[in-house]
């Protein structure tokens, strides 16, 4: 998987406030402030749909690397599996169910998640996740997966398939803007 170079966050829409869902008065915060929120996270929670249908939301860790959230996931766990029948997932992050309303912003990444087998994007999301996470979340590329590293630096068995979801809609709830809504390009939906 390449990174699209006709894709740039810097194209994402200014926020479009939900008037349903909070203050239409209020100014929608800015594309680069929203951004950080992801980028500083330390845990997300990625929530997929299984071949019948059924929701599946679980806990993982990832990096917010050159404007789109990556992460990874055994080649027999259920996200995969999922990821097979259906590529579209959101992923959350944020204080606020944790902490109360008034603690922040919660952020969610609606979009299609894509591998990554490029060995270059790889060793750059590899040290993007050393940089975040150091010695809990080391890998190392081997092929088109990553391989965990312990503390000790053996070599777990066993790779990571690699993935990266661009943002196609982006919503932010928190402050009193409420509910704010940012798209790639073109001009919000009023679908929420």
């Amino acid at each position: 998987m390449d990174i699209n170079p006709d894709r740039s966050l810097s194209d994402m829409t200014t926020g479009r406030i939900d008037p349903r869902y909070g203050d239409a008065s209020a100014t929608a915060p800015p594309w680069q402030d929203i951004e950080r929120i992801p980028g500083d996270a330390q845990l997300y929670w990625i929530l997929t749909v299984r071949a019948d249908g059924r929701p599946h939301a679980a806990p993982l860790v990832g990096v917010w690397h050159d404007g789109a959230f990556a992460f990874c996931t055994g080649a027999e766990e259920q996200k995969k599996r999922n990821l097979d029948a259906s590529p579209r997932v959101a992923v959350a992050t944020g204080s606020m169910g944790a902490n109360g309303w008034d603690s922040g912003r919660d952020v969610v990444v609606e979009g299609t998640a894509v591998r990554v087998t490029d060995g270059s994007v790889l060793r750059a999301l590899a040290d993007a996740w050393f940089a975040k996470y150091g010695d809990d979340w080391r890998f190392e590329v081997r092929g088109e997966e990553f391989v965990e590293i312990s503390d000790s630096g053996s070599s777990s068995t066993g790779g990571a398939l690699v993935y990266r979801v661009e943002a196609d809609k982006v919503i932010v709830f928190g402050d009193a803007h409420g509910q704010t809504t940012y798209r790639l390009g073109g001009s919000p939906r009023d679908d929420g």
